[in-house]
C-alpha cells in the first residue's frame, strides 16, 4: 500500500483490520518511525539536523520556526501535520494515523497525548481500530498532560488546561479543563480587557 491509499482511507475513517493492507502499512510504516524517533531522541543534534529528521518522520517539509524538544514519540507519522511557529514541548506523543493538524502557533505542554485511534467496542472485534482526526487550529495552548482524543476540532486561540482530556470539539477563544474537559470560561484576551 502506498501513503497517499493509506491517508485516503483514514480520511474517510475506514476501520484498520488486522491482516489487511492498511494494517500491514501502518505496522511496518511504526517500525519505520520508532527507529527514527529513537535517532531523533538520542541525538545531541542541532535544531537544523532534528528538523531533518522530523522531516523524515512526518514525510513532509517542517518550517524553520518549528521546534520540538525530545523526547518525542510518534506512531505512524504519515499523517502528523505541522504548521508554523509551533513549540511543543518534551514527551509529547502523537498516535498519529487518523491524522493530527497542528496550526501556526501551536503551543504544547509537556507530556500532552494525541490519540486517534480506538479500539472496537465489541470484545470480539477488539483488533479493529477506528481512526478520527484531530484538529487543532491557529494560536492554541494545550497544558502539559492534557489528552486530545479523535474526533476533536480545539478552536483558534482556545486554552485545553494541563490535565484535561478533551473527547470533544472546543470552541474558539475559550478555556477547557477537566476530565472530561468542559469549558470554564473565554479566553482572557489584552484586546478585550478594561483598562
Amino acid at each position: 500500500m502506498k501513503r497517499s491509499e493509506f491517508l485516503e482511507l483514514m480520511a474517510h475513517s475506514e476501520p484498520l483490520i488486522p491482516g489487511t493492507e492498511a494494517m500491514d502499512f501502518m505496522q511496518e510504516r511504526a517500525a519505520e518511525v520508532r527507529l527514527l524517533t529513537q535517532a531523533y531522541n538520542s541525538t545531541v543534534a542541532g535544531p537544523e539536523e532534528r528538523r531533518r529528521t522530523l522531516a523524515d518522520i512526518i514525510q513532509e517539509p517542517v518550517d524553520d520556526s518549528v521546534m520540538v524538544l525530545p523526547p518525542l514519540t510518534v506512531d505512524c507519522g504519515v499523517n502528523l501535520h505541522l504548521g508554523r511557529n509551533i513549540f511543543i514541548n518534551a514527551g509529547c506523543s502523537f498516535q498519529d494515523q487518523g491524522g493530527i493538524w497542528l496550526g501556526d502557533g501551536a503551543l504544547i505542554g509537556h507530556n500532552a497525548v494525541f490519540a486517534t485511534l480506538n479500539h472496537d467496542e465489541d470484545p470480539a472485534q477488539r483488533g479493529i481500530l477506528h481512526p478520527a482526526p484531530i484538529v487543532v487550529e491557529e494560536n492554541v495552548w494545550i497544558g502539559a498532560n492534557a489528552t486530545i482524543l479523535g474526533g476533536v476540532t480545539i478552536g483558534e486561540g482556545a486554552i485545553v488546561a494541563a490535565g484535561a482530556v478533551v473527547t470533544s470539539d472546543v470552541p474558539a477563544g475559550h478555556v477547557v479543563a477537566g476530565v472530561p474537559a468542559r469549558v470554564i470560561r473565554p479566553v482572557r484576551a489584552a484586546d478585550m480587557r478594561e483598562d
